[in-house]
């Protein structure tokens, strides 16, 4: 247990907190103006002691710096390189100028909401300021799980810029055939980005022996992401492979791209044999395709929006559209495309209707109110009979 005990300074009587650490080390605490206030303070230690939240006051002297270290390494190990590659320019540019030296234990929530503001005052977009605060906020709580912390500063923070989702661009099913066609030699790359989902470094990565002609799949299971000008070689974004159905007006169109090829041979290479690189955004192919078909602006990454929206318009539901498109869950799917399933909510109106109609049922309504007549009759006999409904049952 805790012990209280006072000690005389040059300005007066103080009072010291003797305990013992979890690991059973003897330390004290000093400086206490009050009996009362030494006393609040080794009650608390007990409590956090008995609950395993105890943190030693070393403990939080660590800085930031030290513990982001470890952070981005289990970052680098456990996401995409090119999410990676956010967090940690995240890390150098936002996050390590400002925090790198603090100890932990001194940061405070009003202090992180404060960084945040100056952020936005500098005309920061909300993406790079969500993104630097999720850096802070994910250092931290490795302070907390390790016991540098009590609790994440970082966490409930107020000032947090919203997102504004940005509404996506679909293109039609006869957009997609004149894209394609201006693709020339991309043509089959459009058709397969449109109509199967893939994202651009999934398509780029595909192999011969990926394409199962007989089943009318494609097995998704490696992604070539760019960076810079080279592309690095790793799982999928979910990594996990998927099985992709493949139109067979699609799959039609990919012996051409497979002919005379060996089964590890890219389906779709770049000049020099290697990954295609991404098309520029204003002067590349893509782009040139675009203004030739006359549609509006959008990215090869749209192209798995619109396989989105043909998918819905064909019948696809929310669990063949998230495994198709290789969504951690069903929910994410939703997230990401509510704006397909708005025509449900009237689907529901349409089908209650044609089920539930009057006409339909059998039932005749009397007035304005919309009360059946059969129910009003229902609801006379038992006014009529209340005085013989014993009294056990007119509870519930």
């Amino acid at each position: 247990m805790a012990t209280v005990e006072a000690y005389e300074t040059k300005t007066g009587r103080r009072w010291r907190v003797r305990y013992r650490t979890p690991d059973r080390r003897q330390t004290d605490k000093r400086g206490f103006a009050t009996k009362r206030d030494a006393r609040a303070f080794a009650a608390t230690i007990e409590v956090r002691k008995t609950m395993g939240t105890f943190v030693s006051p070393t403990a939080g002297r660590v800085s930031v710096d030290e513990l982001a270290t470890a952070w981005l390494e289990k970052k680098k190990q456990s996401t995409a390189p090119s999410h990676y590659r956010t967090l940690e320019s995240s890390w150098r540019t936002h996050v390590q100028p400002m925090w790198a030296t603090r100890p932990v234990a001194e940061m405070t929530t009003i202090e992180v909401e404060g960084w945040i503001t100056a952020m936005a005052r500098r005309g920061h977009g909300t993406t790079t300021v969500r993104r630097a605060h999720a850096v802070l906020s994910g250092i931290l709580s490795d302070a907390v799980k390790a016991h540098r912390l009590v609790v994440n500063p970082a966490l409930g923070v107020e000032n947090l810029p919203r997102r504004v989702a940005r509404r996506h661009r679909y293109l039609t099913a006869s957009d997609v055939h004149a894209l394609a066609v201006e693709a020339g030699e991309h043509r089959v790359l459009v058709l397969l980005l449109a109509f199967c989902g893939l994202r651009w470094g999934e398509a780029i990565a595909l192999r011969v022996g990926d394409v199962e002609f007989l089943r009318q799949r494609i097995l998704v299971s490696t992604s070539a992401v760019q960076i810079g000008g080279s592309h690095q070689i790793g799982p999928t974004k979910e990594r996990r492979s998927r099985s992709v159905p493949v139109p067979q007006f699609v799959l039609d169109e990919l012996p051409r791209r497979c002919v005379d090829k060996a089964r590890d041979d890219l389906v779709f290479p770049g000049p020099d044999g290697g990954y295609l690189l991404r098309p520029r955004s204003s002067t590349g192919w893509f782009a040139a395709a675009l203004r030739r078909a006359g549609l509006p602006t959008i990215t090869p990454h749209d192209l798995r929006h619109t396989c989105a929206s043909l998918a819905v318009s064909a019948g696809a539901n929310v669990l063949a559209l998230q495994r198709m498109l290789g969504h951690r869950s069903a929910k994410v799917t939703l997230d990401v495309y509510a704006d397909l399933f708005d025509s449900d909510l009237d689907d529901v109106a349409s089908n209650l209707d044609a089920a539930y109609a009057p006409e339909t049922v059998g039932t005749t309504w009397a007035g304005s109110a919309g009360i059946s007549t059969s129910f009003l009759a229902k609801s006379r006999l038992i006014s009529e009979d209340a005085d013989d409904i014993p009294p056990s049952a007119e509870v519930g």
